[in-house]
């Protein structure tokens, strides 16, 4: 089957990760967990309650990941699933993860941004004149890094399929799996 990769690390939303990890199987394609290390993480769920300005964060499930992202060979992936939560923040610093990131934009791979994943996208300077979407409050690492923000559930351009927050799963998964199959 075809691998897809997953990015993780700890205070990885949880519906922006649970939903790809399972439904990616359903359609044929091997999930594949990275992180910065081989070990088990911690997610978190993010909602905003009513009458706050602010997502409220509370612990979730774990998940443990398959691979570190130094020890990944990019060429043995079909796509790139970034998920959101606050985890984006601390890995778009690891410059192995950029380097993979990387790999799937110059070679034109299907990559799944969520939420805050386009934080990474943004550090790895895939971004610029491409039009996504992403959380409201990420708007900045779309804009600030030469792309167009888009305030849309789903946004396709090129490779890259975007969506602002969990709540846009379905047609997010659907415009990605596009994408995979059209790949095979």
């Amino acid at each position: 089957m075809p691998k897809v990769l997953i990015v993780i690390g700890d205070a990885t939303e949880c519906l922006d990760t649970m939903y790809p990890f399972f439904r990616l199987p359903e359609d044929g394609f091997d999930v594949v967990v990275a992180a910065p290390e081989k070990r088990l993480y911690h997610m978190v769920l993010h909602e905003k309650p009513p009458g706050w300005d602010i997502t409220q964060e509370t612990a979730g499930y774990h998940l443990a990941s398959d691979i570190a992202f130094r020890n990944i060979q990019p060429e043995d992936y079909a796509g790139l699933f970034v998920s959101g939560g606050r985890a984006p923040e601390y890995l778009r610093y690891d410059q192995d993860l950029l380097e993979v990131t990387r790999h799937f934009f110059d070679t034109n791979k299907p990559v799944a941004s969520v939420c805050h994943g386009i934080e990474i996208i943004a550090a790895a300077g895939c971004i610029a004149g491409r039009k996504a979407t992403t959380v409201a409050k990420c708007a900045i690492d779309i804009t600030s890094f030469g792309g167009l923000y888009i305030d849309e559930p789903c946004v396709v351009d090129g490779n890259l399929v975007s969506a602002r927050t969990w709540h846009d799963n379905t047609p997010f998964m659907r415009e990605f799996l596009k994408l995979l199959k059209q790949g095979q």
